[in-house]
């Protein structure tokens, strides 16, 4: 465990402090912590930060009600930037995005993220394109998309009871991306999935723990 006194502020008393977002490892916001708002993040449990241009305190959600509880903090190998891990109650950023960090300078092309899916899926529903399946699916609508989710698990269902593996992934992937259409229609996103799967596992992670009380 490091002590606060092994932290390395820099000459006006600050230390860096990337915000991320529990549930999703999102990184969420930089901030700055000195040493009496970290002790106060510490004592409360909730972010408290340093800012440079109002010279003073501030603890995140005092005015917008977006508090950060926060899980633990780490600091790097040199002890001169922590990572503050926490669960937020709302939007991180003052212009009521979820994370500070949306404007992209590089993208390398050809990696694939089921976030970069989302946004491709998504293009299609706002900007349709001629020819293009995906947009056919939201011309039909919620009952025609609903359709080929059941379909496709049938098929996820045929190939797995088959043993075919390579045919199960091919199934597998054709109802990810039908869920992500889904996803798309009903305005959910790929972070509120990773969120309520990652709250089930907390949520397994305390049973285990009261089971061996």
């Amino acid at each position: 465990m490091v002590e606060i006194s092994e932290l390395k502020f820099d000459e006006k008393g600050l230390i860096p402090a990337i915000v991320v977002d529990y549930y999703t490892r999102k990184v969420l916001t930089l901030a700055y912590m000195n040493r009496e708002s970290l002790e106060i993040t510490m004592k409360e449990g909730r972010t408290c930060f340093y800012s440079r241009s109002r010279q003073k305190l501030w603890r995140k959600g005092e005015e917008s009600g977006n508090v950060q509880h926060v899980i633990d903090i780490v600091a790097d190998c040199d002890r001169d930037a922590l990572v503050v891990v926490v669960e937020k109650d709302g939007p991180a950023c003052h212009l009521g995005t979820d994370s500070c960090f949306n404007d992209v300078v590089f993208e390398s092309e050809g990696d694939f993220t089921l976030d970069g899916l989302y946004e491709l899926v998504k293009g299609r529903k706002t900007e349709p394109k001629d020819g293009s399946y995906t947009s056919y699916l939201f011309e039909k609508g919620i009952d025609k998309i609903l359709k080929k989710v059941g379909e496709e698990a049938t098929e996820v269902i045929v190939a797995g009871k088959g043993g075919d593996k390579k045919e199960t992934v091919y199934e597998i992937a054709d109802l990810i991306y039908h869920l992500t259409v889904l996803g798309v229609e009903m305005g959910i996103s790929t972070d509120e999935i990773i969120a309520e799967l990652a709250s089930r596992h907390v949520i397994d992670k305390k049973v285990k723990q009261e089971k061996m009380v």
